[in-house]
């Protein structure tokens, strides 16, 4: 052979191919030539900007979850004054603190009946209603039974829209948009917390609950306007609707009847559409099947490693916390300042969701969140040695809690917050997937109570210096086993992240060149990859 020039074109999913050019200048106009025929990338991925207005509106139902979260924070120093309306003893307080996390798991097991039975937008719709109900029952409270039962209503409603949500908003997306947008229930939950916070600061607990039912309301109304998600209609043999759905979701420039049919191909691949409802046995079987129970386990295990480490005792007990830490700041400035941390370091963590990937921002919360709550639990056991000696010493560092306080709520949003959520909507098998994701928030909330309703018990056999010190403990604990099992789904298609857990794969690594990049439903772009090599072959 002679010297030559070759022409390699590598085309996603086949073998390269050696084209060989005889004559000087025909592999570049072999490149022009393959290269005006690729698509527009911009075309491949549909618009931008309706999928996040549909991400929006799913999760305006959980700034009500970020409002009943706070609401305990500013009710409770209300309610034990001297002049209140309703006076309420310790016991009481931890029940009207806690009692939310009850309804909750209930409203989690129900959602994912009506997500899988009813669609993700019905479950959106009706999680509105008691959590209305709710708000109004507390607002025209006259004793704290009514406080009880409208915390119990706006916790079943808060628990009904904590799936439905992130498993509309990752229906809804594309891979290279769904990370962030699902963050953005985790950004509500933050926005509600602050919102809370401060109108608390201000207003009696009976205006603002008041306030509180405009948000499930607005949610209700806007939810009326969205699509059903195209992966549930093709579930549901019904490609014509999930046609319509898309078109709303992608624009007319996309192609949409492409990605419908891989969503048929893939549900016919998994059986997904064997039967418009699954019976009992089938049911069962899904749920028993390892593409449901491994990520259901580390979910399981994530979340209640997470709550352990106190996030939601500084949540719910903020302003007391700042008042016992024996800072010299002012208890409510500090808590509001804490929802403002909260919020930004929320939009922050979203944003580092989609550069980071969800192991990176695990590991940093997990660290971040033991460290600073032994920090805060040894300085509480020197101030309780100051408090306890005689005479009395006055503490020093007052900074140094809130320090911890703040550092700790930095680093817990932006990983613990976030990543176990968005992955709700993530790991689990299409044919169960609001059924499943319904059971682990149902633990998620079911750890919420467990953790809020102990914390003035482990105050009494503990102290509080104890109490904190073993929250970061327990941070430690969860840090080691996620960087053991906590698989990374960053750019990952939902098929092959069930794929992946099914056993039809071996890992979820970052794909070689030469493989889809994650942007359309089946994990490819669309796109050739054209490589040319100038070859110089041996004679």
């Amino acid at each position: 052979m002679t010297g030559k020039d070759s022409v390699v074109l590598v085309d996603k999913g086949t073998m390269p191919k050696i084209v060989s050019t005889d004559e000087k200048g025909t592999a570049a106009n072999t490149l022009a030539t393959v290269e005006s025929q690729q698509p527009d990338k911009a075309a491949e991925r549909g618009k931008a900007m309706r999928q996040v207005i549909a991400a929006f509106i799913a999760n305006i139902g959980t700034i009500s979850t970020g409002l009943i979260f706070g609401f305990s924070a500013v009710v409770i120093p209300q309610l034990q004054a001297a002049d209140s309306l309703i006076p309420v003893d310790e016991s009481q307080a931890s029940w009207v603190a806690s009692l939310s996390a009850i309804g909750t798991p209930i409203g989690c097991l129900l959602s994912g009946f009506v997500m899988d039975n009813f669609g993700r937008k019905k479950a959106l719709i009706a999680t509105q209603i008691p959590t209305i109900i709710g708000w109004i029952t507390i607002a025209c409270a006259s004793n704290v039974s009514m406080i009880y039962a409208g915390r119990v209503l706006t916790g079943f409603g808060s628990g009904m829209v904590g799936a439905p949500a992130r498993v509309y908003t990752s229906e809804v997306t594309q891979p290279h948009l769904r990370g962030m947008l699902c963050a953005l229930a985790s950004t509500g939950i933050s926005l509600g917390v602050l919102i809370q916070y401060t109108l608390g600061a201000f207003t009696t607990w009976k205006i603002l609950s008041g306030l509180s039912v405009m948000v499930p309301v607005l949610a209700l109304l806007l939810m009326l306007l969205m699509p059903e998600t195209p992966n549930y209609l093709v579930s549901k043999q019904k490609p014509e609707k999930a046609l319509k759905s898309l078109a709303k979701l992608r624009g007319s420039s996309y192609n949409i009847e492409r990605e419908v049919d891989q969503l048929k191909a893939f549900a016919a691949k998994t059986n997904a559409t064997g039967k418009k409802k699954l019976g009992f046995r089938e049911t069962i079987e899904a749920l028993v099947h390892p593409s449901s129970l491994k990520p259901f386990a580390i979910l399981t295990i994530y979340f209640m490693m997470y709550q352990f480490s106190g996030v939601n005792t500084i949540t719910f007990y903020a302003v007391e916390i700042f008042r016992d830490s024996g800072t010299t700041m002012d208890k409510y400035t500090c808590t509001i300042l804490l929802g403002v941390v909260r919020l930004i370091f929320t939009i922050v963590g979203a944003i580092l969701l989609r550069r980071c990937g969800r192991r990176p921002l695990t590991f940093i919360s997990g660290v971040g969140c033991g460290c600073t709550m032994v920090g805060l639990g040894v300085y509480l056991y020197f101030k309780y040695q100051w408090d306890h000696s005689v005479p009395p010493i006055e503490p020093t560092a007052t900074w140094f809690p809130v320090a911890c306080i703040f550092i700790f709520i930095i680093t817990c949003t932006v990983g613990f917050l976030i990543v176990p959520w968005v992955m709700i909507g993530e790991l689990y098998p299409m044919r169960v997937r609001g059924l499943v994701g319904g059971f682990t928030t149902c633990m998620a909330h079911s750890f919420v109570f467990i953790v809020v309703k102990t914390y003035p018990l482990l105050t009494h056999l503990l102290e509080r210096h104890g109490t904190f010190i073993l929250y970061g403990c327990f941070s430690f604990a969860g840090t080691v086993f996620f960087y053991l099992c906590l698989p990374e789904t960053k750019g990952k298609s939902l098929q092959e992240i069930e794929d992946y857990f099914s056993g039809r794969i071996k890992t979820l690594k970052k794909a070689k060149p030469g493989r889809g990049n994650g942007t359309g439903p089946d994990g490819t772009d669309g796109q050739q990859l054209l490589t040319v090599e100038k070859n110089k072959l041996l004679p």
